[in-house]
């Protein structure tokens, strides 16, 4: 087949700009083949290159003693004692989710749980952050019922508990949903598997599934605005089998057991291209690879597709040759393909044969580490306006306004469709706060939340950013468990433009100093960005996914509030309404400025909560909708109604940081109140659980009316 003519408008439509095909002439010192202007595409676009952002994420805290691998790796890895790491990391699939949601959102799960397994972790436990359009926009219904099935769908099947995760509904996702995917494993300490090859003259080895022509070009589309050519773009979304992928980790996990691997790279985005570049280049050598060996379920297959194909359930490693024979039969056991494709060289080449014709032959290192990286020119964000004032009103009124959005009432439509209890060992299901997981075999357990409030990071993007984190530390420390580390999914519009890039650089400063203060480094992470339809963008949503751990000899805080327990606020309260959950679902507004992040604050306070779990019945951060919308919850979870003390508006609704709500009885109230005192922590009691009734204010309603509301809402919407 002949390959086209390399043209002006060939060019553009991989993404490449004028001044970087230029780069890649100077490489070349040649015009690139049709094959090679395809993978300098794939490598060097945004998914892949992190071209726009890398300058930036060289600031992030990513280092300290629990610390085992940072950024750069499929995964990061945690020490949590005892000889075991947990491996984790945060990954978004929002584009191909967009435009085919079912399997955009299931190949998302499958691509980060091969990440996790790649680094010889078998997988524990996931989370999803998703965020969806208004419920009135004409695609909302389709996107929600097909990223929820397809996350379901491919991790029901492959059988990982799903834990935890957050849904958000607003208009700026009205042409571009974000569907990020969490994964976490266990692994043993001395067991980590990296992605560096080492060796020359080492066979390259293809694992997994057959290639097909899903997928091609997805981390180019991946890195564009969308526009009314959408539906052009449904070829490029990958297609699952999660059945296919729970015999590839049992395979790789039963491979790394032999001693055979060298190094191993899931084939993710860009696929075989991607994987080969980033074994190659951290382990200084060059590859080539022989296309004709690559497994193939597609006739006529040309290498331009192979090696942008993004075929699902696929892996390459270096293997010891020594060990072909039995790396193969494990292979051969769990039928799955398992081909010599090429080898590792000591040049710095990545040549690309097929049937014997050269399609590439370029230098391996400029592919990846010497991609272009841009240093692109920011504004700053805008001070918010003053926030106008905002009008009395009755607080069950505003609470019923809360509890019927979809915003913040029950996700139990949701998380009912995931299998949240496979492997039993979920403590904790999903629906309030942090998931927790025993760590098998152990007395440890493992707590997972995620994170953000995308309209804090749009009205203040340094405190939004500080905030996601902030935010993530409590939901930790309001189950008991120590923070140990985070990753995060930073989503946002087209960087090219000032703002958009302005929005980027002062978020991650703040998360920046919120991982710094509370001793959470990240240690993995995913850009995405072009988050645009028609120029419109999205709000900027940085997501930060937290792993904390309960140790040997701690137990969790999972109890509920008991009949007759005293409602204790921990914190400073000083009535923060801007961006809050009551202006925007009471009054239809978004002014103000979004609460201030008090670090010191977050860490006094989280370990005041952890020090003194012994006397605490139940916990949990407030956050969206303040102190009335988290006293509700802890209520109706616990099957009791509740007085609340306090009146006023501010008060109830107010999005100040920093705060738990507690229950406890009366003598361990008064035994946290000479502890709080001790160390300098607020403490104010604000109310009593009991009765069937939530009286708040003067205003009173019977709890089963409430629950019944909060509970019903979502399937209202969606179903």
């Amino acid at each position: 087949m002949q390959e086209p003519a390399i043209t002006e408008e060939l060019i553009a439509a991989h993404g490449i700009k004028p001044d970087e095909y230029a780069r890649i002439l100077q490489i070349l010192n040649r015009e690139p083949t049709f094959t090679e202007l395809g993978i300098f595409s794939a490598m060097w676009n945004e998914h892949c290159s992190y071209k726009s952002s890398k300058i930036h994420l060289k600031g992030l805290p990513t280092s300290g003693p629990q610390v085992i691998c940072g950024p750069g790796e499929n995964a990061g890895v945690v020490d949590i004692g005892d000889g075991q790491a947990v491996v984790f990391k945060m990954e978004s699939h929002n584009h191909p989710s967009y435009i085919e949601p079912y399997q955009g959102a299931a190949t998302g799960v499958g691509g980060i749980l091969r990440d996790v397994f790649t680094m010889g972790a078998r997988p524990i436990a996931a989370m999803n952050s998703l965020s969806f359009g208004v419920k009135e926009h004409p695609k909302t219904r389709r996107l929600v019922h097909g990223v929820v099935e397809g996350v379901g769908g491919y991790g029901n099947c492959f059988g990982v508990p799903t834990v935890g995760g957050e849904v958000r509904f607003h208009p700026a996702y009205n042409g571009n949903c974000l569907v990020n995917a969490f994964a976490a494993g266990l692994a043993d300490t001395d067991k980590i598997f990296y992605s560096a090859a080492s060796g020359v003259g080492r066979p390259v080895v293809y694992l997994g599934a057959k290639t097909g022509r899903d997928g091609v070009g997805g981390a180019t589309m991946a890195s564009a605005e969308f526009d009314e050519s959408i539906e052009e773009k449904r070829p490029t979304v990958q297609v699952g089998d999660p059945f296919t992928e729970k015999r590839l980790m049992e395979a790789t996990l039963e491979l790394m057991l032999t001693g055979a691997v060298i190094s191993i790279q899931d084939m993710g985005a860009a696929g075989l291209t991607c994987s080969a570049v980033e074994m190659g280049d951290k382990g200084g050598l060059g590859i080539r690879l022989d296309l004709e060996k690559v497994p193939q379920r597609e006739k006529n297959m040309t290498a331009y597709e192979m090696m942008l194909s993004e075929s699902q359930e696929r892996m390459l490693m270096v293997l010891d040759p020594a060990k072909e024979a039995e790396a193969k039969a494990v292979f051969v056991k769990w039928d799955l393909d398992f081909a010599i494709v090429g080898e590792t060289i000591p040049e710095d080449r990545f040549l690309i044969v097929h049937h014997g014709e050269v399609k590439a032959d370029m230098p391996l290192s400029r592919l990846s580490s010497s991609a272009p990286e841009y240093d692109r020119p920011w504004t700053p964000s805008p001070e918010a306006a003053p926030m106008e004032d905002v009008p009395g009103v009755d607080a069950i009124d505003a609470l019923k306004a809360l509890l019927a959005s979809p915003n913040y009432c029950s996700r139990e439509w949701v998380y009912q469709q995931y299998d949240s209890q496979v492997m039993a060992d979920t403590m904790r299901i999903p629906g309030f706060g942090a998931g927790v997981i025993r760590v098998h075999g152990t007395d440890k357990k493992l707590a997972f939340t995620s994170d953000v409030t995308p309209r804090y990071v749009k009205a203040n993007p340094v405190q939004g950013g500080r905030q996601a984190v902030a935010e993530a530390y409590r939901n930790l420390s309001a189950v008991g468990a120590l923070p140990l580390a985070t990753t995060d999914n930073l989503n946002f519009g087209n960087p090219e433009k000032p703002e958009i890039m302005g929005q980027f650089v002062e978020a991650l400063r703040g998360i920046g100093e919120a991982c710094l203060a509370l001793d959470m480094p990240i240690v993995s992470g995913n850009v995405s960005l072009y988050n645009e339809t028609d120029g419109v963008g999205i709000l900027p949503t940085p997501t930060i996914g937290a792993v904390g751990l309960i140790a040997a000899g701690e137990e969790p805080i999972l109890g509920l509030a008991n009949d007759g327990d005293v409602a204790l606020l921990i914190g400073d309260t000083a009535g923060h309404l801007g961006q809050s959950a009551l202006l925007a679902e009471v009054f239809n507004r978004e002014d103000g400025d979004a609460p201030h992040v008090d670090l010191a604050a977050e860490k006094r306070n989280g370990t005041f909560i952890r020090d003194n779990r012994a006397l605490i019945s139940c916990c949990t951060d407030l956050s969206d909708g303040g102190l009335a919308l988290a006293a509700f919850e802890m209520a109706e979870a616990s099957g009791l109604g509740l007085t609340l003390d306090t009146g006023d508006t501010p008060t109830l609704f107010g999005e100040d940081q920093a705060r738990y709500l507690v229950a406890a009885t009366f003598d361990a109230a008064e035994a946290l109140m000479t502890a709080a005192a001790q160390v300098g922590v607020s403490i104010v009691t604000v109310g009593r659980f009991g009765g069937d009734s939530l009286r708040i204010a003067g205003s009173e309603a019977p709890m089963a009316e409430l629950a019944t509301l909060y509970r019903s809402g979502f399937a209202t919407h969606f179903s």
